[in-house]
């Protein structure tokens, strides 16, 4: 069992560095948003998803309700169950119980892509060291960041602050560039969002329902115009 926690550990060293770079800029944007430190880094030792983050402190700045941030959560994370019930089926037969309650909340996009990749079935011991070594990363980030914001100059914040859109648009470009459709669709989501930003009535709507009908219309969009064929199976 030792052995394997520390082989998901040492698993999770590339998934760690790369949070860490990426919640720093969380922790200045939170504490740039009016959070204290102790506050973004809460958030992350309970959340540890990078978009869910950055649209829950944006409707907390916008003054939005728990409902809101209730619902926007869930429309962005929503993914991560698909993760989970997808990754069981790697999951040894010791997998049990409270063990995959854990692994939930732990599950990310990096996490899962290392889990399921594996050749052999995945065990309670080495999820745990897979998922250690990126919390860490991500909580430590945060806390960087976040303290960092009450010593750094404004302008080197803001600058620092860019960041994390920077890593959404590397994240969103590669299969863009591959497919039109998801192109398209974000096209779609970028022009709803210029609409609740800038158009009378529209602009009225709170931070925390903007993102969620951008998201879920978006989707819905992309859904009815670019449907996914089905492939049929061989035998």
């Amino acid at each position: 069992m030792k052995g394997k926690f520390l082989s998901g550990m040492r698993d999770g060293i590339p998934i760690a560095l790369g949070y860490l770079s990426v919640s720093f800029t969380f922790g200045i944007k939170a504490v740039n948003d009016g959070l204290y430190w102790w506050e973004a880094l809460l958030i992350s030792m309970t959340n540890l998803t990078s978009a869910g983050q950055l649209a829950g402190i944006s409707v907390i700045a916008a003054g939005g309700s728990l409902i809101e941030i209730a619902m926007t959560q869930i429309v962005i994370n929503m993914r991560y169950a698909l993760m989970s019930l997808s990754l069981t089926q790697k999951l040894d037969k010791r997998f049990t119980g409270g063990k995959r309650w854990l692994a939930g909340f732990g599950i990310t996009d990096e996490i899962f892509a290392v889990a399921s990749g594996r050749l052999s079935e995945v065990s309670a011991s080495y999820m745990a060291g897979l998922i250690t070594t990126p919390f860490v990363g991500w909580s430590l980030g945060t806390a960087l960041g976040a303290l960092a914001g009450n010593v750094l100059p404004p302008s080197v914040q803001s600058a620092l602050s860019v960041a994390i859109y920077a890593m959404f648009i590397a994240i969103f470009v590669p299969p863009m560039k591959k497919n039109k459709n998801i192109a398209a669709v974000v096209g779609i989501g970028i022009l709803l969002s210029c609409c609740f930003k800038w158009l009378p009535v529209l602009n009225r709507v709170s931070a925390g329902f903007s993102i969620i009908i951008c998201a879920a219309a978006a989707a819905a969009i992309g859904a009815a115009l670019f449907p996914v064929e089905e492939k049929e199976g061989t035998a």
